[in-house]
């Protein structure tokens, strides 16, 4: 029997863009691996991509219809959400409705529902997730280059001499985008990593800059002004390209001299002379800027700071020079392209009446928005104040990411009407849903997808539908159709969504817009079936003319906002951020018990000084609060931080932790040009939290609900699920959470120990393990116990018979590789480079995004051995 042909899709998880050879294996069953003739991975994958087929199963997946508690038709269904909104915007006008949608979707998804918010319901608010990771630097680029444009891409980076990482942790979020700069950095070119943080990224740099949290227009004026005074500008093309306002350079050099920028950004002047020593001497340089820079009340002021470096020493519209960009989400670029964002009406134009009059001839609309609508931080506002009267919710989870995501559950409990479109049935957003609609999950869907450099992509579907699960694209149609638009809506497939995209891209588009996909719209479905990737755009601005009336780009003036010092209250500040192997709010990489094993819990990583300071202890817990709530985090010291600072992932919700709630705590305090909001500097206090006892819990499958106490974590494993816990007072009712079966038990009273566990036919079914005062077993050997045939004789002394070995954490997920075998390898093996150590464990030879910690280990079992 010959195996099935790979099938080339897309990758569901960051703004790379990674091309996928995927074979189906079985009903629910794929295996994964890169495409060597895609252009953004060549091949490579990181521990995200790699894991996927271990996320496609079904379960916790919603598969029908659902009216409150109860399923419902299809047709039900879309009536009612149909009768709804049409009702509100008869009784309340068409702003009294909205759409939050997710660069997760499609963009085709994104097309359709683009185009009956604002094209046919006639009003624009319709706003997307991406607004909370990359809308700062689309308002950047609109200032500078008079559109949104990023002006570089992936090729650039094997280009450069020279990288400057802002506000990046690229080793961790774009793994594979790294990979390539590495490559670059090893045949000589140079990394600077600006970041609060001492992250992997950071570790390998040629200079770390642990700047201030919010001084990066300081940073980049100083730099723009050492520049200046080094000859480094290029003043052929600002004259020929760019305009300057007039006050310009004066205005720049009011407190840019480096010791002011050094007081500033809180870095030794040796270090920013370097980093500028070195800009000056690069010409090809390649700025990478992400969610450090975008998730500021000063985003876009940060982006344009960026840009107005490269613009005026010219390095930009050529080859390894520019600024650029980088994306969290699959298709945050293509849901730009469209319109999805509340601020832009779609293919890149703006609501200027012109624009407006040409969209609403093209798709024939009844009326069109006739100004921006609101951006997800005023939605959710709105919404609360009662002024959104129905909200469709699609493929994205504001319960849990919305900055003060305490106010956000309290406006979807008082909005008369809420529509959840998801993969998952339970979701905390879906909790205050009135309708639930299945959604198609990656691998069921078919469409394209933009990455961060504008190279577009097909996502192909692997498994037929499930359930009654439907495309986003069809569910959005088949509602505007109910509400009385029947044929502007009459789309059989994908491809004639995407050809009407591609149309509307050129509709009278004079080469004002570099956006264009002038041979998309011309294809048959054929076409569209066999669709290679493809990068729209060329290399823009490469001849200097820009999307401006007058075709120049703009230096835009930007000054560095006051930086607020410790407050009496909250005299910490909070940063937040991702994990490597997690995905926002884990409905996906949750999942994967391979990427559990990284960082298994929700960590707050604190200063040692600061630690000391308050009683923290390393791996105990802590309550990190805000103005705007709290939550219980298990406590990481490290002196990665910065003191005075703390950082919090972003990806656990109500369903997977009783604790690690980040979006409790950011302030909803946005930039003012791009909505976007300050994720990264919020005032904050933290204080250690007393526990009775601790405990695990291994059962086969799941509970139905995070154990009640006082924290309490899920862990995916094989076979079935891991909680770990503490508590005050309230460990019988932990113990009422096993399953029933035969119970064997041990209890220690001196040591304060009870270890439980439950049998079936001679198999593990759960495993409880309690302690007040010792120490709690390993968990690996226990959680292979649910696997095994029968149980072992130690199974309540936590170890298997004898002495086994202890590989450790695991730090190489990819190739699912511990500490304490790496660090025995490079003693017995004497390897002496991370390439080695590829070599005899294949650990780091994936995504490499494990490389910077196989130095850290390498340089720290070397040193113990010198030190003896």
């Amino acid at each position: 029997m010959t195996s099935p042909e790979p099938i080339r899709t897309t990758c569901a998880y960051c703004g790379v863009g990674c091309g996928i050879r995927a074979t189906v294996a079985g009903p629910r069953e794929v295996r994964i691996e890169g495409d060597p003739d895609h252009p953004a991975n060549h091949g490579r994958l990181c521990s995200k991509g790699t894991h996927l087929g271990e996320t496609v199963g079904l379960e916790g997946r919603l598969l029908h219809p659902m009216i409150g508690m109860k399923r419902a038709s299809w047709d039900k269904a879309l009536n009612l959400v149909a009768k709804r909104f049409r009702d509100a915007v008869a009784q309340h006008g068409p702003n009294s409705v909205a759409f939050y949608v997710s660069g997760q979707l499609l963009t085709e998804d994104y097309y359709v529902a683009n185009k009956l918010m604002k094209g046919f319901i006639g009003s624009a608010n319709i706003d997307t997730n991406s607004r909370l990771c990359m809308s700062s630097a689309v308002a950047a680029h609109t200032r500078a280059f008079g559109e949104d444009v990023v002006p570089a891409s992936y090729d650039d980076l094997d280009a450069a001499d020279l990288f400057v990482l802002v506000g990046s942790n690229t080793a961790w979020c774009h793994p594979i985008v790294y990979q390539r700069v590495r490559a670059r950095c090893e045949a000589g070119a140079k990394l600077v990593v600006i970041d609060p943080r001492r992250t992997e990224t950071a570790e390998e740099a040629d200079l770390h800059l642990p700047i201030r949290p919010g001084s990066d227009v300081a940073l980049m004026n100083g730099l723009l002004q050492w520049c200046r005074e080094a000859g480094a500008i290029d003043q052929d093309y600002l004259d020929a390209h760019v305009a300057v306002p007039n006050d310009f350079w004066d205005k720049l050099g009011e407190g840019s001299d480096l010791w002011s920028v050094a007081r500033v950004c809180d870095v030794p002047p040796s270090d920013l002379r370097r980093f500028y020593e070195l800009f000056a001497a690069n010409p090809r340089t390649v700025t990478l800027f992400s969610q450090g820079v975008n998730q500021s009340i000063s985003g876009t002021d940060q982006g344009n700071a960026i840009i107005n470096v490269h613009l005026a020493t010219g390095r930009i519209g050529k080859p390894g020079a520019a600024p650029f960009s980088i994306t969290g989400q699959p298709n945050a670029m293509g849901g730009r392209e469209v319109g999805g964002l509340a601020s832009t009406l779609a293919a890149h134009m703006d609501f200027a009446p012109e624009n407006r009059e040409r969209v609403q001839r093209f798709w024939a609309s009844p009326s069109i928005a006739e100004k921006p609508g609101l951006k997800a931080v005023d939605l959710f506002r709105a919404i609360d104040e009662g002024r959104i009267k129905a909200l469709w919710v699609m493929a994205t989870n504001p319960a849990v990411s919305m900055p003060d995501a305490g106010r956000v559950r309290d406006a979807l409990a008082a909005c008369p009407f809420v529509v959840v479109s998801d993969v998952m049935e339970r979701t905390d957003t879906g909790e205050f849903a009135h309708v639930r609609l299945p959604a198609a999950a990656w691998g069921e869907k078919d469409g394209t997808v933009t990455n961060s450099d504008r190279t577009i992509s097909r996502q192909r579907a692997l498994f037929p539908l499930p359930g009654e699960a439907k495309p986003d694209w069809w569910i959005v149609k088949e509602v505007a159709r109910r509400m009385g638009w029947k044929t502007p809506f009459a789309y059989d497939r994908p491809a004639e969504i995407w050809r009407e995209h591609c149309r509307l891209s050129t509709y009278q588009n004079d080469g004002a817009r570099v956006f264009a996909l002038p041979n998309g719209g011309a294809g048959g479905n054929s076409a569209y079936e066999t669709m290679e990737p493809h990068r729209w755009g060329g290399m823009p601005f490469a001849d200097g003319r820009y999307s401006t009336p007058d075709r120049r780009a703009r230096l835009v003036p930007v000054t560095q906002r006051p930086l607020q010092g410790p407050l009496a209250d909250w005299p910490m500040t909070l940063n937040t951020g991702r994990y490597r192997d997690q995905w926002h709010t884990m409905t996906r990489t949750g999942l994967s018990p391979k990427l559990a094993r990284h960082r298994e819990e929700p960590l707050v990583e604190v200063h040692p000084d600061d630690a000391a300071a308050l009683g923290i202890t390393d791996g105990g817990l802590a309550r990190v609060a805000t103005p705007q709530g709290e939550s219980i985090f298990r406590a990481s010291v490290t002196d990665a931080q910065r003191p005075g600072e703390l950082f919090t992932p972003i990806h656990w919700t109500d369903r997977t932790s009783t604790g690690g709630r980040t979006g409790l705590l950011p302030r909803p305090l946005t930039d003012p040009f791009s909505g976007q909001p300050g994720f990264k500097l919020t005032p904050a206090r933290i204080e250690p939290v007393a526990a009775e006892w601790r405990a695990f819990l291994i059962v086969t499958g799941d509970l139905p609900a995070p154990p009640k106490c006082l924290w309490a974590t899920r862990v995916a494993i094989p076979a079935g699920t891991l909680w770990e816990m503490a508590g005050n007072g309230d460990i019988l009712r932990i113990e009422k959470l096993l399953p029933a079966g035969e119970r064997v038990e041990a209890v220690d009273p001196a040591r304060g120990t009870r270890r439980v566990a439950i049998l079936r036919e001679g198999r593990l079914a759960a495993a409880l393990f309690v302690t007040r005062t010792g120490e709690l077993p390993p968990r690996e050997w226990l959680i292979a116990q649910l696997s095994a045939p029968q149980v072992a004789p130690t199974l309540l002394a936590g170890r298997a018979p004898g002495a086994q070995p202890d590989r450790g954490a695991v730090i190489c997920v990819c190739f699912d590789v511990g500490l304490n075998t790496i660090v025995a390898a490079i003693r017995d093996q004497q390897l002496t480079d991370v390439t080695a150590i590829g070599a005899a464990l294949q650990a780091g030879t994936n995504c490499g995004s494990c490389r910077p910690a196989l130095a850290r280990i390498l340089a720290d079992t070397r040193q113990e051995a010198v030190n003896g």
